[in-house]
């Protein structure tokens, strides 16, 4: 039969196992008589951890104002590529009138703001006057053009800017990148809406 060793070693490796067997059941036996306080433990050490990263790696927010006008440059360019490749139907394009030299007053164009539906919608570009009622889902009240009509908005179409304080008719003020988008503004109506006048200083 086998002989049991006594030596150090073995004896070291026993007690090892005893404790680590101890140290198991008591820690069991600890979680479950103290769940609650595990788990919010739990909790402060995740929230600490994360914190510690964000710490460690900060993500800083976009400005709010950088951010909008982020977004309007997308909302333009999404519009634009909608238009260019989403073609009507064979026949039912619409043919442009021939431009209009009818001056229109300030106070004129402001009248044609989509406002009365019986009432054309107007958007100055460069003092030129383009008929938009077709689009009346983009440029009609409560719609996220509407800002521009019924009045020249050259700068807030070069800015790509949603906000009524820059829907005016001074682009002198916009630097080479904004003309660029302006003139691609103003290719893209003279495309797509009828002249109908011009806006009379």
């Amino acid at each position: 039969m086998p002989s049991l060793s006594n030596s150090p070693l073995d004896l070291f490796i026993s007690r090892a196992e005893y404790y680590a067997i101890l140290g198991r059941d008591k820690l069991d036996s600890f979680v479950r008589e103290h769940y609650i306080f595990v788990a919010v433990q739990l909790v402060v050490l995740s929230s600490f951890f994360f914190w510690s990263l964000q710490q460690a790696y900060p993500i800083e927010a976009p400005h709010r104002t950088a951010d909008m006008d982020v977004q309007a440059k997308a909302a333009d360019l999404a519009v634009k590529a909608a238009d260019a490749t989403v073609s009507a139907p064979a026949g039912d394009q619409k043919e442009l009138d021939p431009p209009k030299d009818t001056p229109f007053s300030t106070e004129e164009l402001a009248k044609y703001d989509g406002k009365d539906e019986n009432t054309p919608i107007y958007v100055a570009i460069k003092g030129r006057i383009y008929d938009v009622s077709a689009k009346r889902d983009m440029y009609g009240p409560g719609c996220g053009y509407h800002v521009f009509v019924g009045k020249d908005a050259s700068r807030a179409l070069g800015k790509s800017s949603l906000k009524p304080e820059d829907a005016v008719a001074d682009w002198s003020v916009l630097n080479d990148d904004e003309k660029k988008v302006l003139d691609d503004w103003e290719k893209y109506f003279q495309k797509r809406y009828n002249i109908v006048g011009r806006v009379s200083q």
